[in-house]
Formats: C-alpha cells, sequence, structure tokens
C-alpha cells in the first residue's frame, strides 16, 4: 500500500557537486550543489540562485569548474555547503582543500575531487519555475586511479557520493548492478 507524502524533494539519488570559480580578486571559491545534471551530452546545469557568491563569480569570470564529491572528502564537501562566502570569506582556506588553475577556462580545479568538468558560462536562467547556470563543458579531468583499462572513468573506482534531499543523507555509489541499453532487450521478443 502507498502513502501519499504531499509534495516533498524525491528524487534520489542527487550527485554531490563541487562548483568552483575564482572572484574578482582571484580567490578560489567552491560550494556544494546538489541540484545540478547534465542538461545535454555536453552541457551543465545547476539550480543556483543569484545570492550565491558562486553565481556572481561565473558571471563575472564567464567560467567555473564541476567535481565530483568522494567519501573521502564528505567533511570537506559539506561544511563548503554549509558555509557561505558571502559571509566567510577564508571559507575555502578553511575546508582544507587545493586548487590549481585549469588549462582550459578561468577557473580552478579542486584536486581532492576525482573528476572534474571545466565549464564555460553560457547562461544563467531565472524564471517562475526555476534558476540556475548553464555552461558548456569544455574538458573532464581525472585522477589517474579513477580509469579503467581503457582509459576511460570507471565510476567504481570514484566512490562518489550522493545527497539523500528525504533524510539530508549522503550514500556512497554503490557497485554495477546492470548494463543500460541492454538489459531491457530481455523483454523484447
Amino acid at each position: 500500500m502507498k502513502k501519499d507524502l504531499g509534495s516533498v524533494s524525491a528524487i534520489f539519488p542527487m550527485p554531490v557537486l563541487m562548483v568552483g570559480t575564482y572572484d574578482n580578486e582571484g580567490k578560489v571559491d567552491v560550494m556544494n550543489a546538489a541540484w545540478g545534471m547534465m542538461g545535454s551530452r555536453k552541457t551543465v546545469m545547476l539550480n543556483l540562485t543569484e545570492t550565491h557568491k558562486t553565481v556572481k563569480n561565473i558571471k563575472e569570470k564567464g567560467a567555473f569548474t564541476v567535481g565530483i564529491a568522494d567519501t573521502k572528502h564528505i567533511i570537506e564537501a559539506d561544511y563548503v555547503g554549509i558555509v557561505s562566502g558571502n559571509n566567510t570569506p577564508d571559507k575555502f582556506e578553511k575546508s582544507g582543500l587545493h586548487a590549481i588553475k585549469s588549462k582550459f577556462v578561468n577557473a580552478p580545479v579542486i584536486e581532492e575531487f576525482p573528476v572534474t568538468m571545466e565549464c564555460k558560462f553560457i547562461e544563467y536562467q531565472n524564471g517562475e519555475n526555476g534558476c540556475g547556470v548553464i555552461g558548456e563543458i569544455i574538458n573532464v579531468t581525472a585522477d589517474e586511479n579513477v580509469l579503467d583499462n581503457n582509459g576511460q572513468i570507471d565510476p567504481s573506482k570514484i566512490n562518489a557520493i550522493l545527497y539523500d534531499p528525504f533524510t539530508h543523507g549522503y550514500y556512497k555509489v554503490g557497485e554495477k548492478v546492470g548494463q543500460a541499453f541492454s538489459d531491457g532487450k530481455k523483454l523484447d521478443k
């Protein structure tokens, strides 16, 4: 039997994305954004309000990075999500994270996160049904230890974390349990 829960955030899982930018002084800022997704094969969409320092930075610099948070860095990832760069100017330093400049866009790559998308800012949308940053993926950088024998990203090696909007928990991405575009063919007779 099903029970009605009303209108709640019910999409699970949600990726834990680390959005990196530079401010107008060249200082690194990073925030935790669970409300994000691929817009297409080459675009990222982040549901961020204009009150975030990160959004201001993205608009000024025209670029940002999106790192995939992992189990090894849950504390740091959560910290940069609960502390605002608007109120804590040394937030990045306090996080203990480290950054290098992207070779492709004017934004920082956070060294601790195993996979990072380097993005060019396309547009900011703000409407009745949502708001957000849209960026074009210019490059993806990955630690060698998360690649398979063919040089491709192996999700099982990332130890990515997911956000649960029901209980506000973080969960580790688990094992592969199926093959997309293949398993369903068993029903096609």
